[in-house]
């Protein structure tokens, strides 16, 4: 046995995934309705707690190669992106050296100086009429994401393209 949380819900764990761009995070979902994010080196309470959906939550998915942005399906029949940067691997997004950057680019640079993006609730999808059991992220496009219901229903989306530009640039 490597790790162990005890209650780590109130209910029924039905799923977890691990951060695959930062070591010791995971994330946990299940019958109490709640999304758990976990440092494994201290398990006495999660990191962070989302209460989004108002069913039990099936399952939880983080972006293979953006770790801000994570993935959950529930009984409420709903999908739900979330832009985790406060605990992603990148919470201040690309870092620039400034020995990389031009005298020009350097003072746009200084004039574009952003704040950092909060944790929030990027997109909810609501295009199935049942239970979703898996979501899932393409292993070819990091934009591309698939949902799964009871009633077979297979729902392709993806990350708004804001949002998408918001990460890269």
């Amino acid at each position: 046995q490597i790790y162990c949380i005890d209650n780590a819900h109130g209910q029924l764990v039905r799923d977890l995934d691990f951060n695959p761009n930062k070591q010791y995070y995971l994330a946990s979902c299940g019958d109490d309705c709640k999304v758990k994010f976990w440092d494994t080196r201290n398990v006495n309470e999660p990191v962070k707690t989302l209460e989004e959906h108002s069913h039990w939550v099936w399952s939880v998915r983080y972006n293979h190669s953006h770790d801000q942005l994570v993935l959950t399906g529930s009984s409420d029949s709903r999908v739900i992106l979330s832009n985790m940067v406060s605990i992603s691997s990148e919470p201040f997004g690309h870092l620039v050296d400034d020995e990389d950057l031009s005298d020009q680019e350097d003072s746009q640079h200084e004039e574009k100086t952003k704040e950092p993006l909060q944790d929030s609730i990027i997109a909810t999808y609501e295009e199935h009429e049942d239970s979703v059991y898996a979501v899932e992220w393409s292993s070819a496009d990091p934009w591309l994401f698939a949902s799964l219901s009871y009633d077979g229903r297979l729902v392709i989306n993806r990350v708004p393209r804001a949002l998408k530009y918001n990460i890269l640039l």
